[in-house]
């Protein structure tokens, strides 16, 4: 049985996914803000490198799976927060965690957003995460923005996220670990309770073919089965993918775009 280490998994997709692996017999580390195996704060720098420490104290032979989840919707936070924990808290725990996959032969997920194929993001902060990853200068930059636009940079740092698993994993499945991304749909989750009225209102607009005529919310468990398939052995051929688990919202919204 594996090792697998998963951020964010106190609620939601991550702790369903937690739950799939552990009743497969696969040994689970939550990290997470509160309620976690090792409890840290992935929004900040010493949150980030006190949890790979423990980490690499706990497991210095290696892990199987890494799968990078925890994140913040663009409801009613920092826009700070949102850059911090959604981009280089997924960006720098997989970077961390790389020389534990590496000893056997692993494989890594982070966790995206389909709002990524919706024209929300801002190809400029994209661009900026992807292209000048200086996380103070960055921060410095949008500590005056109003988070009521803060759906714009949600969807700013999933889209960035994706790009960076697409430039990494070449070079990453080059020296045996996977690298992936799931964009996950609407989903019943805390963090799609706490967007305001008005984006919740947009949000359930958006058909989920899958869901029609049903609840507009898919279920955390449609998206964790899939994390959970994505990041295991199984999954061997699956290499820079950025998969969308939506019931099919990218293909009803984006039909003629086949890549």
């Amino acid at each position: 049985m594996g090792i697998y280490v998963i951020t964010g998994a106190s609620s939601g997709i991550g702790a369903k996914t937690a739950e799939i692996l552990r009743e497969r017999g696969h040994e689970v580390v939550n990290i997470d803000l509160h309620d976690g195996d090792i409890n840290a704060n992935l929004a900040t720098k010493e949150g980030r490198a006190g949890a790979l420490a423990e980490l690499h104290e706990r497991y210095p032979d290696g892990i199987d799976a890494m799968i990078c989840n925890a994140g913040v919707s663009g409801g009613k936070v920092p826009i700070s927060l949102i850059i911090s924990l959604n981009y280089f808290g997924a960006t720098e725990m997989a970077r961390g965690a790389f020389d534990l996959l590496e000893k056997k032969g692993g494989s890594c997920v982070v966790t995206s957003s389909n709002s990524i194929a919706q024209g929300a993001a801002r190809m400029d902060v994209a661009g900026m995460l992807n292209n000048s990853p200086d996380e103070d200068r960055i921060l410095e930059l949008v500590k005056d923005v109003d988070p009521a636009i803060g759906h714009v940079y949600y969807a700013s740092t999933k889209y960035a996220l994706a790009r960076w698993v697409r430039r990494m994993s070449p070079d990453w499945g080059s020296r045996g670990v996977r690298l992936n991304a799931v964009a996950p749909g609407n989903v019943r989750t805390a963090m799609t309770a706490n967007m305001l009225p008005e984006q919740r209102a947009a949000m359930e607009a958006i058909p989920v073919p899958t869901h029609f005529g049903e609840e507009p919310l898919m279920d955390p468990i449609e998206i964790a089965n899939v994390m959970a398939f994505v990041a295991s052995h199984e999954a061997s051929g699956l290499n820079g993918v950025v998969l969308f688990v939506d019931g099919g919202t990218d293909a009803l919204l984006n039909s003629e775009k086949v890549y």
